[in-house]
């Protein structure tokens, strides 16, 4: 259920609100690069739940950085966001591909997202969607060896990139890839992969149901924080407790002041903040 807590004028509503129905056995590129069990919960439990309206500006504004774009005027050799699917045994898998250069056999992806994104060169979801597009492509008889993917960075501060070398220096950053036959290889083993996960899955109750993989969960391992007493940030942060108690120690010994140790627990930050679904996550609730 979509509520809109502050009252916000209806166009933002609208503007936030997807009339997106799913389709049996139809899933999209995107979902392929996430996991099962949230792809089949969120069939299951459609309309369910509570979000706000106010949560979903980001939506918003790179749905709108998407429609500018899509009017903007290309070459005779471009399409730009085109809705397409191919069958995957008994299986739809559909996309839609933000710009497809067939002279450049090229496919571009317009991502509004974060500065840290770049900061961290942490692509392969990026590397991976833009491939399958590609994969896509050539199914239905195009060429596509190479994708991009064009970041348009929201947070972005000129002042930062002014003073700091290692900051992104425009608001706009590119990544490329030149797709060979063994990532096509590999493309293809992920999305039937992926489907023999989902179909299993869709046989079991939500209570049976597989947990999304670790890195679909965007975990975070446990971690020990040394600490000077009195002080709130952390001196160091470590992967095992035994090093942060001999650090801590250390540091105590060194300095003459006390430190000690604190426990931080590790999270799985998309289902706490960002999976729909997690109400009704067999998994997550356990985890509560």
């Amino acid at each position: 259920m979509l509520t809109n807590k502050l009252n916000l004028p209806q166009p933002f509503v609208d503007a936030a609100t997807s009339d997106h129905t799913y389709k049996p056995h139809r899933y999209s590129v995107t979902e392929v690069l996430g996991g099962t069990c949230e792809a089949v919960l969120k069939r299951r439990h459609q309309g369910e739940g509570e979000e706000d309206v106010a949560s979903r500006v980001w939506a918003i504004l790179g749905s709108a950085a998407h429609k500018i774009l899509q009017e903007a005027k290309g070459t005779d050799s471009q399409l730009q966001e085109q809705w397409f699917k191919v069958n995957v045994g008994d299986y739809e898998l559909s996309g839609i591909f933000d710009l497809y250069d067939a002279d450049a056999r090229t496919v571009t992806d317009w991502k509004v997202t974060g500065t840290i994104k770049w900061q961290k060169q942490e692509f392969d979801d990026y590397r991976m969607q833009v491939l399958i597009y590609c994969w896509m492509l050539r199914q239905i008889g195009y060429k596509a060896d190479n994708g991009e993917v064009i970041m348009i960075l929201r947070d972005w501060s000129k002042s930062k990139a002014r003073f700091d070398k290692e900051y992104p220096q425009l608001q706009v950053q590119k990544v490329s890839w030149k797709f060979t036959e063994e990532d096509f290889k590999e493309a293809e083993r992920n999305v039937f992969d992926w489907f023999t996960n989902v179909a299993e899955q869709e046989k079991l109750e939500d209570s049976d149901l597989t947990p999304c993989s670790p890195k679909n969960r965007w975990h975070r391992d446990d971690k020990w924080a040394v600490v000077k007493d009195g002080v709130k940030r952390a001196t160091r942060v470590l992967d095992d407790p035994d090093e942060a108690a001999v650090m801590c120690d250390r540091l105590s010994e060194k300095t003459g002041k006390p430190y000690h140790v604190e426990y931080r627990k590790g999270e799985d930050v998309k289902c706490e903040m960002y999976c729909s679904v997690a109400f009704a996550c067999p998994f997550f609730q356990n985890q509560l």
